[in-house]
């Protein structure tokens, strides 16, 4: 079992930044890709980015060179880093992690981030 707690979201004006943490939790051992999605009101669940176990990393097109995503093994934490935000960044952003194992997904609560002036 993984649980997932994200922090780092609020309120922001356009252009601006925020960094989105997300601590696991528990048989952490067997976490391999890890990934952050976003939902907006009335919209699906979208993928925004996610890196591998190596560190590799994969972007929405919308964010990209924008966003930043990184992971620290040793805090057992993923971070997203957001610059240059826009009214359609807004949403609630959802930590994703793989079991390498099994390729079970493990999710944590949300944490909202809104842009607005």
């Amino acid at each position: 079992q993984v649980h997932l707690v994200e922090s780092g979201g609020g309120l922001v004006q356009p252009g601006g930044s925020l960094r989105l943490s997300c601590a696991a939790s528990g048989s952490i051992f067997s976490i391999n890709d890890m990934g952050w999605y976003r939902q907006a009101p009335g919209k699906e669940r979208e993928l925004v980015a996610n890196i591998g176990s190596g560190g590799k990393t994969n972007y929405a097109d919308s964010v990209k060179g924008r966003f930043t995503i990184s992971r620290d093994n040793a805090k057992n934490t993923l971070y997203l880093k957001m610059n240059s935000l826009k009214f359609e960044d807004t949403a609630v952003y959802y930590c994703n992690a793989e079991d390498g194992s099994n390729g079970f997904e493990y999710w944590g609560q949300g944490t909202q981030v809104t842009v607005s002036s």
